[in-house]
């Protein structure tokens, strides 16, 4: 788990949120992944600035978005990413569209590499990275068309729901990266985090939404497939920036 001194940053600038919303996972990698990122992580993995904590954010770094795809087209960050099957679908499908994935587990970045490869990929990149602080600063301002946050960690009991994702200060973090006419979709299959979801996009100054059908654009990964038919219900919301 990320050590308890990295978590205590100001939330206001989603710096060292206190606490993170995610806990570190085993990082040692197989040796098919780590011969994927031997080969690839230079290419597909951003070296993002660090401020101490192996998934922070320097506050003075700033993603050149030109630079990292090597063109200008619209951008898609999708949170949390897993082994990369939603993202690496979505950028198959869409090849004139960027697709940036932050995800903190390291051995599901390798994953995602693997993937990328073998779809033949090039408008992806991974970053390692705590996605407050990436929102927050490192981002560009009105920079993402838009934004996927599928299944986040749910930290089902209640003492760990300060840990949730979607709170209203992120709401304002994601309406900072967020073009005027951005989108973030949201996806959960835990009916009392799809509860507060909602209820953070009603309190939310930055953002307004709420629950709507399925995104087409959201293929059923394996990790969808055990919520159903564990007989839970997807919920899915969809948030955009609060005009001026």
């Amino acid at each position: 788990m990320e050590h308890a001194a990295d978590s205590r940053r100001d939330p206001a600038t989603g710096h060292r949120q206190s606490p993170v919303s995610f806990a570190r996972r085993g990082v040692r990698l197989s040796e098919r992944q780590q011969a994927a990122w031997d080969d690839l992580a230079e290419a597909f993995v951003v070296d993002v600035p660090r401020d101490g904590a192996s998934t922070s954010v320097a506050l003075d770094a700033h993603l050149d978005l030109v630079a990292t795809f090597g063109r200008s087209a619209p951008l898609v960050v999708e949170i949390g990413t897993g082994r990369g099957d939603a993202l690496c679908t979505a950028a198959a499908e869409s090849p004139d569209v960027d697709f940036l994935g932050l995800e903190v587990w390291t051995p599901g970045v390798a994953q995602a590499l693997m993937m990328i490869r073998r779809l033949g990929l090039a408008n992806v990149r991974m970053a390692v990275v705590n996605a407050p602080e990436a929102f927050a600063t490192w981002l560009p301002e009105h920079g993402v068309a838009e934004v996927r946050t599928w299944f986040p960690d749910p930290w089902p009991k209640l003492r760990h729901h300060k840990r949730r994702l979607v709170s209203v200060p992120f709401t304002r973090l994601v309406a900072r990266a967020l073009e005027p006419d951005g989108t973030w979709r949201l996806a959960t299959d835990w009916a009392d985090y799809a509860e507060q979801m909602e209820r953070v996009i009603a309190e939310s100054d930055a953002v307004d939404g709420g629950r709507c059908e399925r995104f087409a654009g959201r293929p059923v990964t394996k990790f969808e497939a055990k919520g159903i038919d564990a007989g839970r219900e997807i919920h899915d919301l969809r948030a955009v920036p609060v005009r001026a």
